[in-house]
Protein backbone atom coordinates (compact mmCIF):
# COMPACT_ATOMS: atom_id res chain seq x y z
CA UNK A 1 0.00 0.00 0.00
CA UNK A 2 1.42 3.35 -0.93
CA UNK A 3 -0.10 6.18 1.56
CA UNK A 4 -0.03 10.19 -0.25
CA UNK A 5 -1.98 12.78 1.90
CA UNK A 6 -3.48 15.07 -1.05
CA UNK A 7 -1.76 18.62 -0.76
CA UNK A 8 -0.58 18.33 2.32
CA UNK A 9 1.00 21.37 3.69
CA UNK A 10 -1.79 23.76 1.72
CA UNK A 11 -4.37 20.99 3.76
CA UNK A 12 -2.88 21.78 6.94
CA UNK A 13 -2.93 25.58 6.47
CA UNK A 14 -6.97 25.37 5.70
CA UNK A 15 -7.15 22.87 8.23
CA UNK A 16 -5.67 25.41 10.96
CA UNK A 17 -7.26 28.61 9.39
CA UNK A 18 -10.93 27.94 8.49
CA UNK A 19 -11.37 31.11 6.37
CA UNK A 20 -8.86 29.70 3.43
CA UNK A 21 -11.26 26.79 2.87
CA UNK A 22 -11.78 26.68 -0.50
CA UNK A 23 -9.99 29.37 -1.33
CA UNK A 24 -6.66 28.84 -3.49
CA UNK A 25 -3.95 29.14 -0.97
CA UNK A 26 0.00 28.49 -2.03
CA UNK A 27 2.73 27.59 1.04
CA UNK A 28 5.92 28.52 0.58
CA UNK A 29 5.99 32.93 0.31
CA UNK A 30 4.27 35.36 1.35
CA UNK A 31 3.12 36.57 -2.03
CA UNK A 32 5.57 39.75 -2.48
CA UNK A 33 6.38 41.22 -6.02
CA UNK A 34 9.75 39.65 -6.95
CA UNK A 35 9.88 37.19 -3.95
CA UNK A 36 12.63 34.23 -4.62
CA UNK A 37 11.84 30.84 -3.71
CA UNK A 38 9.48 28.29 -4.66
CA UNK A 39 5.76 26.63 -4.20
CA UNK A 40 6.01 24.15 -1.09
CA UNK A 41 2.25 23.06 -1.87
CA UNK A 42 -0.67 24.31 -3.79
CA UNK A 43 -4.00 23.58 -2.70
CA UNK A 44 -6.56 21.95 -5.49
CA UNK A 45 -8.44 25.11 -5.59
CA UNK A 46 -4.92 26.96 -6.98
CA UNK A 47 -4.18 24.39 -9.37
CA UNK A 48 -6.54 24.86 -12.06
CA UNK A 49 -4.62 28.12 -12.56
CA UNK A 50 -1.64 25.76 -13.44
CA UNK A 51 0.53 26.17 -10.00
CA UNK A 52 2.65 23.19 -9.07
CA UNK A 53 4.89 22.50 -6.08
CA UNK A 54 8.48 23.66 -6.99
CA UNK A 55 7.03 26.01 -9.03
CA UNK A 56 8.96 29.92 -8.83
CA UNK A 57 6.91 31.73 -6.61
CA UNK A 58 7.04 34.66 -9.12
CA UNK A 59 5.94 32.58 -11.59
CA UNK A 60 3.11 30.86 -9.04
CA UNK A 61 2.18 34.66 -8.29
CA UNK A 62 1.43 35.78 -12.00
CA UNK A 63 -0.47 32.45 -12.79
CA UNK A 64 -2.77 33.08 -9.36
CA UNK A 65 -2.78 36.80 -8.77
CA UNK A 66 -5.74 35.90 -5.97
CA UNK A 67 -3.78 33.18 -4.49
CA UNK A 68 -3.61 33.58 -0.78
CA UNK A 69 0.26 32.41 0.28
CA UNK A 70 1.19 31.17 3.61
CA UNK A 71 4.76 30.75 4.76
CA UNK A 72 5.94 27.31 6.07
CA UNK A 73 5.12 26.26 9.06
CA UNK A 74 7.01 22.82 9.30
CA UNK A 75 6.06 22.16 13.13
CA UNK A 76 2.46 22.38 12.19
CA UNK A 77 3.29 19.67 9.04
CA UNK A 78 5.50 17.51 11.57
CA UNK A 79 2.27 17.43 14.09
CA UNK A 80 -0.04 16.94 11.30
CA UNK A 81 2.05 14.32 10.15
CA UNK A 82 2.76 12.48 13.46
CA UNK A 83 -0.95 11.90 14.05
CA UNK A 84 -1.34 10.76 10.80
CA UNK A 85 1.78 8.41 11.18
CA UNK A 86 -0.48 7.18 14.93
CA UNK A 87 -2.59 5.58 12.69
CA UNK A 88 -0.56 4.34 10.00
CA UNK A 89 1.27 1.87 12.95
CA UNK A 90 -1.99 0.42 13.71
CA UNK A 91 -2.59 -0.97 9.81
CA UNK A 92 0.80 -2.08 9.85
CA UNK A 93 3.93 -2.89 11.67
CA UNK A 94 6.11 -2.64 8.80
CA UNK A 95 5.78 1.27 7.52
CA UNK A 96 8.74 2.64 5.44
CA UNK A 97 8.20 6.45 5.69
CA UNK A 98 9.06 8.32 2.41
CA UNK A 99 8.24 11.84 3.10
CA UNK A 100 5.71 13.74 5.92
CA UNK A 101 3.25 13.35 3.80
CA UNK A 102 3.84 10.00 1.99
CA UNK A 103 4.74 6.29 3.39
CA UNK A 104 4.75 2.53 2.38
CA UNK A 105 2.69 -0.13 4.24
CA UNK A 106 2.78 -4.17 3.87
CA UNK A 107 0.33 -5.64 4.15
CA UNK A 108 1.40 -8.84 3.45
CA UNK A 109 -0.44 -12.04 5.46
CA UNK A 110 -2.69 -9.89 7.65
CA UNK A 111 -5.93 -10.35 5.57
CA UNK A 112 -6.75 -12.84 7.90
CA UNK A 113 -6.58 -10.04 11.01
CA UNK A 114 -7.31 -6.98 8.93
CA UNK A 115 -9.59 -7.68 5.56
CA UNK A 116 -9.00 -7.99 2.14
CA UNK A 117 -6.79 -4.88 1.03
CA UNK A 118 -9.51 -2.66 -0.27
CA UNK A 119 -11.79 -2.43 2.49
CA UNK A 120 -8.60 -2.32 4.89
CA UNK A 121 -7.68 0.88 2.06
CA UNK A 122 -11.25 2.48 2.82
CA UNK A 123 -11.22 1.95 6.45
CA UNK A 124 -7.91 4.04 6.77
CA UNK A 125 -8.44 6.66 4.16
CA UNK A 126 -11.72 7.24 6.53
CA UNK A 127 -9.97 7.20 9.91
CA UNK A 128 -7.37 9.17 8.52
CA UNK A 129 -10.23 12.22 7.49
CA UNK A 130 -12.45 11.79 10.53
CA UNK A 131 -9.86 11.94 12.92
CA UNK A 132 -7.19 13.80 11.03
CA UNK A 133 -9.07 16.19 8.97
CA UNK A 134 -6.89 15.76 5.96
CA UNK A 135 -7.15 13.24 2.76
CA UNK A 136 -5.13 10.60 1.63
CA UNK A 137 -4.93 8.73 -1.22
CA UNK A 138 -4.28 5.36 -1.77
CA UNK A 139 -2.85 2.73 -4.36
CA UNK A 140 -2.53 -0.94 -3.38
CA UNK A 141 -0.84 -3.88 -5.28
CA UNK A 142 1.57 -6.44 -5.34
CA UNK A 143 4.99 -4.00 -5.59
CA UNK A 144 6.13 -0.88 -4.04
CA UNK A 145 6.20 0.64 -7.60
CA UNK A 146 2.70 -0.17 -9.26
CA UNK A 147 1.39 1.25 -5.92
CA UNK A 148 2.83 4.70 -6.01
CA UNK A 149 1.29 5.15 -9.66
CA UNK A 150 -2.13 4.01 -8.96
CA UNK A 151 -2.08 6.61 -5.52
CA UNK A 152 -1.37 9.07 -7.81
CA UNK A 153 -4.05 8.69 -10.57
CA UNK A 154 -7.08 9.56 -8.98
CA UNK A 155 -6.42 11.99 -6.33
CA UNK A 156 -7.52 13.98 -4.13
CA UNK A 157 -8.82 11.44 -2.26
CA UNK A 158 -8.35 8.10 -4.41
CA UNK A 159 -8.04 4.32 -4.10
CA UNK A 160 -6.90 2.41 -6.74
CA UNK A 161 -6.34 -1.33 -6.30
CA UNK A 162 -4.27 -3.76 -8.88
CA UNK A 163 -5.06 -6.57 -8.95
CA UNK A 164 -2.04 -9.14 -9.02
CA UNK A 165 -1.38 -10.41 -12.16
CA UNK A 166 -2.98 -6.98 -13.82
CA UNK A 167 -0.02 -5.08 -13.65
CA UNK A 168 1.08 -4.32 -16.79
CA UNK A 169 -2.07 -4.11 -18.02
CA UNK A 170 -2.96 -1.60 -15.53
CA UNK A 171 0.36 0.77 -16.58
CA UNK A 172 0.34 0.02 -20.34
CA UNK A 173 -2.19 2.99 -21.18
CA UNK A 174 -0.30 5.65 -19.16
CA UNK A 175 1.99 8.00 -20.37
CA UNK A 176 5.74 7.49 -19.98
CA UNK A 177 5.56 10.54 -17.29
CA UNK A 178 3.47 8.17 -15.08
CA UNK A 179 6.18 6.13 -14.60
CA UNK A 180 8.65 6.47 -11.37
CA UNK A 181 11.92 7.01 -12.31
CA UNK A 182 11.39 8.20 -16.26
CA UNK A 183 12.15 11.61 -16.21
CA UNK A 184 11.72 13.86 -18.62
CA UNK A 185 15.48 13.12 -20.19
CA UNK A 186 14.66 9.33 -20.42
CA UNK A 187 11.28 10.13 -21.95
CA UNK A 188 12.59 12.30 -24.52
CA UNK A 189 15.12 9.26 -25.73
CA UNK A 190 11.93 7.31 -26.00
CA UNK A 191 10.12 9.07 -27.74
CA UNK A 192 12.70 9.75 -30.12
CA UNK A 193 12.24 5.36 -31.13
CA UNK A 194 8.79 5.87 -31.16
CA UNK A 195 7.50 5.12 -27.12
CA UNK A 196 5.24 7.07 -25.95
CA UNK A 197 3.29 4.87 -23.44
CA UNK A 198 4.37 2.53 -20.08
CA UNK A 199 3.06 0.02 -22.80
CA UNK A 200 5.25 0.50 -25.61
CA UNK A 201 8.39 0.72 -23.85
CA UNK A 202 7.34 -2.60 -22.13
CA UNK A 203 7.56 -4.06 -25.58
CA UNK A 204 10.57 -3.25 -25.98
CA UNK A 205 13.30 -5.47 -26.04
CA UNK A 206 15.93 -5.68 -23.25
CA UNK A 207 18.75 -5.55 -25.36
CA UNK A 208 17.73 -2.57 -27.01
CA UNK A 209 17.40 -0.76 -23.59
CA UNK A 210 20.39 -1.65 -22.71
CA UNK A 211 21.43 -0.09 -25.82
CA UNK A 212 19.92 3.37 -25.08
CA UNK A 213 19.96 2.71 -21.09
CA UNK A 214 22.70 1.10 -20.07
CA UNK A 215 22.08 -1.15 -17.08
CA UNK A 216 19.09 1.26 -15.82
CA UNK A 217 17.31 -0.02 -18.99
CA UNK A 218 17.02 -3.47 -18.00
CA UNK A 219 15.46 -1.78 -14.93
CA UNK A 220 13.37 0.67 -16.45
CA UNK A 221 11.92 -2.28 -18.69
CA UNK A 222 10.97 -4.62 -15.86
CA UNK A 223 9.50 -1.43 -14.08
CA UNK A 224 7.07 -0.87 -17.16
CA UNK A 225 6.00 -3.97 -16.62
CA UNK A 226 4.70 -3.76 -13.24
CA UNK A 227 8.23 -5.59 -11.59
CA UNK A 228 9.82 -4.00 -8.99
CA UNK A 229 10.95 -6.29 -6.23
CA UNK A 230 12.08 -3.75 -3.60
CA UNK A 231 10.66 -4.38 0.01
CA UNK A 232 9.10 -2.45 2.55
CA UNK A 233 11.99 -1.13 3.96
CA UNK A 234 11.50 0.84 7.63
CA UNK A 235 13.80 2.67 8.87
CA UNK A 236 17.17 0.60 10.09
CA UNK A 237 19.86 1.83 11.92
CA UNK A 238 21.94 4.60 9.76
CA UNK A 239 25.37 3.87 8.28
CA UNK A 240 25.05 8.27 8.32
CA UNK A 241 22.61 10.91 9.61
CA UNK A 242 23.13 14.44 7.97
CA UNK A 243 20.19 17.16 8.08
CA UNK A 244 20.22 19.66 5.02
CA UNK A 245 18.11 22.91 4.49
CA UNK A 246 17.78 25.19 1.49
CA UNK A 247 17.78 28.82 2.04
CA UNK A 248 14.41 30.74 0.61
CA UNK A 249 17.19 33.29 -0.98
CA UNK A 250 20.97 32.75 -1.86
CA UNK A 251 23.17 33.69 1.33
CA UNK A 252 26.42 35.32 1.26
CA UNK A 253 25.98 35.96 5.04
CA UNK A 254 28.79 33.97 6.90
CA UNK A 255 27.37 34.03 10.27
CA UNK A 256 24.04 33.00 9.33
CA UNK A 257 25.34 29.83 7.15
CA UNK A 258 27.91 28.79 10.37
CA UNK A 259 24.41 29.39 12.72
CA UNK A 260 22.29 27.13 10.67
CA UNK A 261 24.73 24.52 9.81
CA UNK A 262 25.45 24.39 13.22
CA UNK A 263 21.61 23.92 14.29
CA UNK A 264 21.44 21.07 11.86
CA UNK A 265 24.36 19.31 13.66
CA UNK A 266 22.88 19.55 17.01
CA UNK A 267 19.84 17.55 15.50
CA UNK A 268 22.34 15.14 14.27
CA UNK A 269 24.07 14.71 17.07
CA UNK A 270 20.22 14.30 19.12
CA UNK A 271 19.93 11.67 16.67
CA UNK A 272 23.17 9.77 16.83
CA UNK A 273 22.80 9.40 20.76
CA UNK A 274 19.00 8.09 20.33
CA UNK A 275 20.89 5.18 17.64
CA UNK A 276 23.39 4.77 20.72
CA UNK A 277 26.46 5.38 17.82
CA UNK A 278 29.26 7.78 17.82
CA UNK A 279 30.98 9.05 15.03
CA UNK A 280 34.41 8.93 14.35
CA UNK A 281 36.58 12.18 15.06
CA UNK A 282 40.31 10.99 16.11
CA UNK A 283 38.44 8.52 18.58
CA UNK A 284 35.11 8.41 18.28
CA UNK A 285 32.24 10.43 20.30
CA UNK A 286 28.41 11.40 20.04
CA UNK A 287 29.42 14.75 21.75
CA UNK A 288 27.71 17.84 20.45
CA UNK A 289 30.81 20.43 21.57
CA UNK A 290 33.54 17.71 20.09
CA UNK A 291 31.21 17.05 16.80
CA UNK A 292 30.41 20.77 16.50
CA UNK A 293 34.71 22.01 16.99
CA UNK A 294 34.90 19.75 13.58
CA UNK A 295 32.33 21.30 12.22
CA UNK A 296 33.43 24.94 12.87
CA UNK A 297 36.89 24.11 11.22
CA UNK A 298 35.85 22.56 7.77
CA UNK A 299 33.25 25.94 7.92
CA UNK A 300 36.10 27.78 8.49
CA UNK A 301 38.73 26.32 6.37
CA UNK A 302 36.35 25.53 2.84
CA UNK A 303 33.76 28.40 3.40
CA UNK A 304 33.87 30.94 0.93
CA UNK A 305 32.26 34.24 1.66
CA UNK A 306 32.32 35.71 -2.00
CA UNK A 307 30.22 32.87 -2.95
CA UNK A 308 26.50 32.96 -2.81
CA UNK A 309 25.45 29.56 -0.82
CA UNK A 310 21.95 28.08 -1.60
CA UNK A 311 21.89 24.88 0.88
CA UNK A 312 24.17 24.12 3.68
CA UNK A 313 24.06 20.44 5.58
CA UNK A 314 25.42 19.13 8.58
CA UNK A 315 26.19 15.21 8.54
CA UNK A 316 28.35 12.11 10.39
CA UNK A 317 29.55 8.96 8.79
CA UNK A 318 31.67 5.99 9.91
CA UNK A 319 29.54 5.56 12.70
CA UNK A 320 30.09 2.62 15.59
CA UNK A 321 28.24 1.81 18.69
CA UNK A 322 28.48 4.05 21.34
CA UNK A 323 31.85 3.86 22.77
CA UNK A 324 32.13 3.98 26.50
CA UNK A 325 35.47 6.31 26.90
CA UNK A 326 35.93 9.21 25.04
CA UNK A 327 39.74 9.64 24.97
CA UNK A 328 42.29 8.96 27.76
CA UNK A 329 41.57 11.73 29.59
CA UNK A 330 37.79 11.78 29.51
CA UNK A 331 34.91 9.46 30.02
CA UNK A 332 31.28 9.46 29.04
CA UNK A 333 30.13 10.29 32.87
CA UNK A 334 32.14 13.61 32.28
CA UNK A 335 30.14 16.86 32.68
CA UNK A 336 29.36 17.99 28.98
CA UNK A 337 28.55 14.42 28.77
CA UNK A 338 25.63 14.73 30.88
CA UNK A 339 24.94 17.93 29.81
CA UNK A 340 24.23 16.20 26.39
CA UNK A 341 22.26 13.96 27.89
CA UNK A 342 19.77 16.07 30.15
CA UNK A 343 19.40 18.48 26.96
CA UNK A 344 18.35 15.09 25.33
CA UNK A 345 15.87 14.77 27.66
CA UNK A 346 14.32 18.12 27.61
CA UNK A 347 13.59 18.01 23.87
CA UNK A 348 12.17 14.96 24.14
CA UNK A 349 10.24 15.59 26.71
CA UNK A 350 9.23 19.30 25.74
CA UNK A 351 9.82 19.46 21.77
CA UNK A 352 13.05 20.16 19.62
CA UNK A 353 13.28 23.47 19.68
CA UNK A 354 12.65 23.81 23.49
CA UNK A 355 16.55 24.45 23.97
CA UNK A 356 19.54 24.89 22.44
CA UNK A 357 23.71 25.46 22.65
CA UNK A 358 24.67 28.83 21.84
CA UNK A 359 22.95 31.14 19.88
CA UNK A 360 22.90 27.70 17.40
CA UNK A 361 19.35 28.27 14.99
CA UNK A 362 17.10 24.86 15.14
CA UNK A 363 15.83 24.07 11.70
CA UNK A 364 12.51 22.09 11.30
CA UNK A 365 12.41 18.70 10.38
CA UNK A 366 10.69 18.17 6.76
CA UNK A 367 10.86 14.55 6.71
CA UNK A 368 9.43 11.07 8.75
CA UNK A 369 12.37 9.85 10.28
CA UNK A 370 12.83 6.07 12.49
CA UNK A 371 13.25 8.32 15.36
CA UNK A 372 9.93 9.39 14.85
CA UNK A 373 8.19 5.76 14.40
CA UNK A 374 10.48 4.70 17.62
CA UNK A 375 8.60 7.80 19.23
CA UNK A 376 5.06 7.16 18.19
CA UNK A 377 5.50 3.56 18.98
CA UNK A 378 6.62 4.25 22.76
CA UNK A 379 4.10 6.24 23.38
CA UNK A 380 1.71 4.02 22.29
CA UNK A 381 2.69 1.32 24.71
Amino acid sequence: MHVDLDAFYASVEQLRHPELSGKPVIVGGAGIPGERGVVAAASYEARPFGVRSAMPLSRARRLCPNAIFVPCDFKAYREASKSVFTILDRYSPVIEPIALDEAYLDLTGQEALMGEPESVAVRLRDEVKARCGLDLSIGVASCKLVAKVASELRKPRGLVVVQPGHEAAFLAALPLARLPGCGPATALRLERVGVRTIGELAALPDPLLGELFGQYGRVLGAHARGVDPSPVLPPGDPKSISREVTFDHDQTNVAKVRSTALGLLQDVTQSLRSHGLSATLPYPTDRDDQIAAALRHLLETQLDGSRPIRLIGAGVSNLEPCATQLSLLEGRSSRLAQLDERLDELRDRYGDHVIARGAAARIHQKDMRRDDLDALRETGQ
